[in-house]
């Protein structure tokens, strides 16, 4: 990118493509394009040799759908407010860092937040140092929501609280708080399950529910204040919460079913497993020409990891239908360790979300 020097020769700047890149990045929510345009190689400033006319810069600009969009045009409203516009041109001149307009920050913030840009909206509550109050009031309107039965409201609420969450403790500054799943599935998952009650899946219905609503939110202020809710409410909330989280869910509960099926196939195989003992010829040749084991892998996923270990699919589960961990276990078989499917019958967790019971024998 050109760097402004001493010889660089002022340019004339289009004020109108400036207001209007402006406006599509308070609409749509993107405070890296709106920094980027107070950047001192802006192509915004008459002193870079950018231009803001160049293809390579044609994305910040709007195109005619987004110029119909009343929301684009509330936003270059206020970017053309007089005193907002004054100050966009005096920060534009400096040459300093630029202040900025903390009217347009607030409002992409909020257009962020309709969006579910949470991170995004983290970032520019933060600069405005509103964002625990934001938050607060977040989970103010969440907890009302709930307890008036409006389940929906009250999820969305909650994500949008737990998204607004800030790591201070992040290098080289702070950040905002990114949901991690693949690497928290590992955590929950790290240890194997020599007894039935140590499989997370296997507890008891209240803690199942409290572990999952702590999982999927990520943030232990929010989770604690939706697990201060009866269990009913808790269930319904759960049930949004992975559909919000995973539109795909369904999908999900379609191969957990199918990966049952290849488990049954392999009933025979796990008690033998389970009960070690000296294997006849036939028992061998069973072992080599049935099932492979690792398919009960490849169905939960939806495809196969080549060479693929237990915790890659763990990962990869996680990434793509984060709930799912939560109903799966480790299981050694053989020489193979896999991920099996896994769930309390009588518990109302796995009810709420679809998930059939397998009819499989616990690890030993």
């Amino acid at each position: 990118m050109a760097k402004p020097s001493a010889d660089t020769v002022d340019k004339v700047v289009d004020l109108n493509r400036v207001a209007q890149a402006l406006a599509k990045a308070v609409c749509a929510g993107d405070i890296v394009n709106f920094r980027l345009l107070f950047a001192p190689f802006s192509p915004a400033r008459k002193t870079s040799g950018e231009e803001l006319e160049s293809d390579k810069y044609s994305y910040l600009l709007p195109d005619d759908d987004l110029q119909s969009d009343p929301r684009f045009a509330a936003a270059l409203k206020s970017v053309q407010t007089e005193k907002t516009w004054n100050h966009i041109q005096t920060e534009l001149a400096a040459e300093r860092p630029a202040q900025l307009p903390s009217d347009l920050v607030l409002m992409l913030a909020d257009n962020a937040v309709r969006e579910a840009k949470y991170t995004v909206a983290a970032q520019a509550y933060e600069l405005l140092r509103i964002r625990q109050r934001m938050q607060e009031e977040f989970l103010k309107q969440a907890d009302e929501a709930l307890a008036a039965g409006d389940i929906a409201r009250g999820v969305r609420g909650c994500l949008i609280a737990a998204g607004l969450a800030y790591d201070y403790a992040a290098f080289p500054e702070p950040l905002p708080t990114i949901p991690d799943y693949q690497a928290r599935a590992l955590m929950l998952h790290g240890v194997y399950p020599t007894r039935p009650e140590d499989c997370i899946s296997l507890r008891d219905e209240e803690t199942h529910l409290n572990l999952a609503i702590d999982y999927l939110l990520g943030d232990d202020d929010v989770a604690m204040r939706l697990r201060a809710h009866p269990l009913e409410i808790r269930l319904n909330a759960l049930k949004e919460l992975v559909r919000l989280i995973d539109p795909e869910w369904d999908a999900f509960a379609a191969r957990f079913s199918d990966a049952c099926e290849v488990v049954t196939a392999l009933g025979e195989r796990l008690r033998r497993n389970q009960q070690p003992h000296a294997e006849s010829l036939q028992e061998e040749i069973e072992d080599q020409q049935g099932v492979d084991p690792r398919e009960v892998m490849s169905t939960l996923l939806g495809r196969e990891i080549e060479n693929g270990e237990w915790w890659q699919y763990i990962k990869e589960m996680g990434y793509q239908h984060p709930a799912s961990i939560l109903f799966v276990a480790r299981q050694l078989i053989g020489d193979d360790e896999i991920v099996m499917p896994r769930l309390l019958a009588e518990s109302a967790v796995p009810k709420a979300l679809g998930l059939r019971t397998p009819e499989v024998s616990t690890p030993a």
